[in-house]
């Protein structure tokens, strides 16, 4: 009996110390300065945009609407994770084009794989209607959208945080070229704490142990990492001299706007960092009058 005790009173504080570390407020963003949109209109573009999204299967749950999983490589019209934001895109006056898996643009989306792809493939971004189909001629994607998975927040120690940044540091020459495109990277979502992943009381006993002792620092990195993209004080755009290229913090939405590290709207009971339709029916909402608004400054409207 003493034993049963013992074991649940070490799972009891196994429990508190995940929701401790998930839940507890960060204020790593208070100097932050993201881009100041507000003096722009967030209203519809007056002409219809054409814009590419190129993402995997976070960025399709995102568009589409909730519904049964009716999806084809990532491209969903409906799924239960569905947050609506291509109908809201369709709305505002833009023709949403994709790429994603098993498609030439589409295929690779990891931090790493950006620099070599908008350098040698620009001309078919640029061109890609719907996974290798391209726009008739004369016609181009006016927007650019791009989107990691979640396994790109997984940051071990320094080293690769460094590495990513270097990686999208050699975006802006090549975006530099190109004028006349917004290019608008969106963050990886992030993800649960791999813990709430593992096997419960298994889970628990290894904490206890020490086990997880590095999961934290990894959740720091994450959103270091991700307020640097957007911080134009110190951060990725800082000495960007143009106005095509913005930041939207879709893993900043996803953890409540800093109430974590860490996923606050995942699935499968809390255990899958794809996102939820509650969180990405929120995100969708407020990433179209942001894109409305950084289209006006784009334009110099």
């Amino acid at each position: 009996m003493q034993s049963y005790i013992a074991l649940i009173f070490l799972i009891t504080l196994a429990i508190t110390g995940c929701q401790q570390s998930k839940n507890s407020k960060h204020l790593e963003n208070h100097n932050v300065k993201p881009l100041d949109l507000t003096r722009y209109s967030n209203t519809a573009p007056l002409k219809p945009l054409n814009i590419l999204f190129i993402h995997h299967s976070c960025g399709g749950h995102w568009l589409a609407d909730k519904g049964p999983k009716e999806c084809s490589n990532s491209i969903c019209k409906t799924h239960p994770n569905g947050g609506g934001l291509r109908r809201l895109l369709e709305k505002n006056n833009y023709v949403v084009h994709e790429a994603s898996y098993n498609s030439i643009i589409g295929d690779k989306t990891d931090i790493q794989d950006w620099p070599p792809k908008f350098k040698t493939q620009m001309d078919r971004i640029l061109r890609t209607r719907m996974q290798d189909d391209l726009l008739p001629d004369g016609q181009v994607n006016h927007i650019v959208m791009f989107k990691s998975c979640f396994p790109n927040n997984y940051f071990q120690d320094d080293a690769s945080v460094k590495k990513a940044m270097e990686a999208y540091k050699g975006l802006l020459p090549i975006f530099e070229q190109y004028p006349d495109t917004l290019f608008v990277a969106v963050t990886a979502p992030p993800l649960v704490p791999p813990y709430e992943t593992k096997n419960p009381v298994k889970a628990f006993i290894k904490k206890i142990l020490g086990r997880y002792k590095d999961i934290p620092a990894i959740g720091r990195r994450a959103r270091h990492f991700n307020n640097w993209l957007k911080d134009v004080d110190s951060g990725w755009l800082s000495n960007y001299p143009l106005k095509n290229v913005v930041v939207f913090d879709y893993y900043d939405v996803l953890t409540k706007n800093g109430k974590s590290n860490w996923a606050e709207y995942p699935t499968q009971n809390g255990r899958n960092s794809h996102p939820s339709s509650e969180g990405n029916s929120i995100a969708a909402k407020e990433f179209v009058p942001f894109l409305n608004r950084a289209v006006h400054r784009w334009m110099g409207d």
